[in-house]
């Protein structure tokens, strides 16, 4: 909500994009809603502390303070002095956990809300931190996450797209590469087949008649298919150069979730069940 003295002038609203720094603001917000879902339970506290201990800051498990209150002071001294890309390595590492997954979903949104309220560049994609996306680009994504959720075979290559869009050092290439395969997949599934192309994929659904694709959208998609097999494609094996950049690896993760969860719709229309 904007505030009377941001409304009426007094203070200046942001309008900065913080891309490469966290301001205190957003790095308390943070902190605020870690604290709030994670810390106030002390059994919490237990479920994350030994994981962090071990997996994330590589300290000796038995250097855990051994009360709450200490872990709590421990934590709060590290994420108030952490640099700005380790408070997302540490959110990030927080949202993963197994043993709160219960509380993983409601801390990702949370997230996302005083992220974007504070400008940052940045979002939870699934459960790792990305580059901005719009909130509808973001829904797509985290739509067909869950719809295939119980679809391995799809579902390994989302995941795997978005780890190498928002790995610190992006792999946009290959991430093109798992966002199309997921395509592909959920294509395959369709045929009850594992062996077509993307391209064959399209064309045998529909000569075979397993659901009816729009023909404008199986045209883009096979023109999509041409681009990630071509000689500037992902696909080329010798190919050691290419200009491919963030914004196209972005375009193909939203494009091919979208398609996806529109096969899955068009699937469950005729009766065929993707799992």
């Amino acid at each position: 909500m904007v505030r009377f003295s941001h409304r009426m002038g007094f203070k200046p609203m942001k309008t900065i994009i913080q891309q490469d720094t966290i301001d205190i603001e957003l790095r308390t917000d943070l902190w605020n809603h870690f604290y709030l879902i994670y810390l106030e339970d002390p059994a919490n506290i237990k479920k994350i502390s030994f994981p962090l201990w071990m997996d994330f800051f590589g300290l000796p498990v038995d250097s855990v303070p051994p009360s709450p209150g200490g872990v709590y002071e421990w934590l709060r001294g590290y994420f108030f002095k952490a640099k700005w890309y380790e408070v997302y390595d540490f959110i990030e590492f927080i949202a993963g956990i197994s043993s709160t997954e219960n509380l993983n979903s409601l801390f990702m949104i949370l997230c996302n809300i005083c992220l974007e309220k504070n400008l940052s560049a940045y979002r939870f994609v699934g459960n790792k931190i990305a580059p901005l996306t719009s909130e509808q680009e973001t829904a797509e994504i985290d739509k067909a996450l869950e719809d295939t959720s119980s679809i391995k075979s799809v579902n390994v290559h989302l995941r795997r797209a978005i780890e190498l869009f928002a790995d610190k050092k992006p792999d946009y290439r290959n991430s093109i590469k798992e966002s199309i395969s997921a395509v592909e997949a959920i294509c395959n599934l369709i045929l009850g087949s594992n062996n077509s192309s993307l391209g064959d994929a399209l064309k045998r659904i529909e000569r075979e008649h397993k659901v009816v694709i729009h023909p404008a959208l199986k045209v883009a998609f096979e023109k999509l298919y041409g681009y990630t097999s071509s000689s500037d494609g992902i696909r080329h094996a010798l190919l050691e150069e290419s200009t491919l950049g963030q914004e196209d690896a972005k375009f193909m993760l939203v494009s091919c979730s979208a398609f996806i969860n529109y096969l899955i719709a068009k699937s469950l229309i005729v009766g065929i069940k993707l799992d």
